[in-house]
C-alpha cells in the first residue's frame, strides 16, 4: 500500500464533498499517463520530482539514489495527477505537496485520509 494525495485544476472539480468524491472516482476510473494536463499542473509535477522523483521516467543509477522518495505519478488524466508515495515519507510529501499546490494554484485532495482534506486556491 502507499501513502496517496492528489492535486487537481480547481475549474475542473466541484467544491461539494460529496460531488467532488464522485468527481474523483470518475477521474480515477479516465486515469491514464497524464501527457496532457494543464499548465499549472505540470508546473506542480515538475517541482515535486526535484524531491520526489517520478520512478517511470528516472534511470536505475538515479533511483537507487532515490530510495524511498521514488513516487508513482502514472494515474493521471488532464485535470488531476494522483501520487502514489511510499509510507515513510508521508508527513514530507503531504507537507510538500500542499505546499506546492498552494504556490502553484490547484486544489490538493489527502486521498488516504479517513476524511481527506479537501483544498481549493483562496
Amino acid at each position: 500500500m502507499s501513502y496517496d494525495l492528489m492535486v487537481f485544476d480547481p475549474a475542473a472539480a466541484p467544491r461539494d464533498r460529496t460531488e467532488f468524491l464522485a468527481w474523483y472516482r470518475q477521474q480515477m476510473k479516465d486515469a491514464g499517463d497524464g501527457s496532457a494536463t494543464t499548465p499549472a499542473l505540470n508546473a506542480w509535477y515538475g517541482d515535486m520530482c526535484r524531491t520526489f522523483p517520478d520512478m517511470d521516467s528516472v534511470e536505475l543509477e538515479a533511483s537507487d539514489d532515490a530510495g524511498s522518495y521514488m513516487t508513482d505519478y502514472s494515474s493521471t488524466t488532464p485535470h488531476m495527477i494522483y501520487a502514489a508515495f511510499a509510507w515513510s515519507v508521508a508527513e514530507e510529501a503531504y507537507a510538500l505537496t500542499r505546499e506546492l499546490a498552494i504556490r502553484h494554484q490547484i486544489g490538493f485532495f489527502d486521498v488516504s485520509a479517513t476524511d481527506g482534506e479537501i483544498l481549493f486556491p483562496a
